[in-house]
């Protein structure tokens, strides 16, 4: 009993003191503010997120009603709830355009997308609107300290999606749509040039363009030899010292070997006409 009893005690205290920190009617603004700020200290993200939700409903339009702007989606972020987090940097930063805080907040609406951008395979939604932010962060603040680290993500981002379509094109060669894969692999070489993946991708293109001609009808091959040619001449432009410019050079050979063939037939055609 006396055990019981202690428990009880010991309950009721431990509730007391978590009453404490709960924003209660009467409490003055101020006092709701650090109330929100003490839980947010104690990395307590949910309970301090609803704590400053408080502090905004009753303080909108004051410094204390800004400020818990700023920490409720800090909560968000810290808490790993970033598509909460970024509308509420985004809110914050339009609510209050002119705020010492606007970069930081920026900069962290922009990450927030970036952190909930996937694996390369899929949907790339988020990924798009982390590069777009970004992107409107180097725009808006030319002399940040952070451009460094922002193009260096956009970069890592761009690399992301040109592997998506990468792999796209990869899965249409194993599939034998040649002309698909030269489609998809066309996307990497003109929207992603300077990614891991562009100068591979040209190869293959070479390579698709080949396989392509190679399976279509009599009529249809010439033009899509040439096209394998063009994607060399492209790669020599592009990638005049490139890795893979031993294997561009092996296809490029077959390529020619076969247009070849065209122009002895047509000149053979030619002869026997005006024999």
């Amino acid at each position: 009993m006396k055990k019981l009893s202690l428990l009880l005690i010991i309950v009721f205290i431990i509730a007391s003191c978590r009453s404490q920190e709960l924003i209660r009617p009467g409490d003055t603004l101020e006092v709701a503010f650090e109330k929100a700020y003490s839980l947010y200290e104690e990395e307590r993200w949910r309970d301090a997120a609803n704590a400053f939700e408080t502090v905004i409903s009753i303080g909108r339009g004051t410094d204390f009603g800004q400020n818990a702007q700023y920490y409720l989606a800090e909560s968000h972020f810290n808490n790993r709830q970033y598509l909460l987090a970024a509308s509420e940097y985004e809110r914050y930063s339009q609510s209050h355009p002119n705020s010492q805080r606007r970069q930081e907040v920026d900069f962290k609406a922009a990450l927030s997308y970036y952190n909930l951008s996937p694996r390369y395979n899929i949907d790339q939604t988020q990924t798009h609107r982390a590069i777009e932010q970004f992107r409107l962060f180097l725009a808006r603040y030319p002399n940040s300290e952070r451009i460094s680290e922002v193009s260096d993500k956009i970069d890592e981002l761009r690399n992301k999606l040109a592997r998506k379509n990468f792999e796209a094109a990869e899965f249409y060669m194993r599939t034998n749509r040649y002309n698909a894969a030269a489609i998809y692999y066309d996307i990497v070489i003109d929207r992603y040039p300077e990614s891991d993946f562009a100068e591979q991708a040209l190869v293959r293109q070479i390579d698709a363009y080949i396989q392509y001609a190679s399976n279509s009808v009599t009529a249809r091959q010439e033009e899509r030899y040439q096209k394998a040619v063009e994607s060399y001449e492209k790669y020599l432009e592009l990638f005049p010292r490139g890795e893979n410019r031993s294997r561009a050079e092996d296809l490029y050979d077959r390529a020619v070997e076969a247009l070849a063939r065209f122009s002895t037939e047509a000149d053979e055609e030619t002869v026997t006409a005006s024999s």
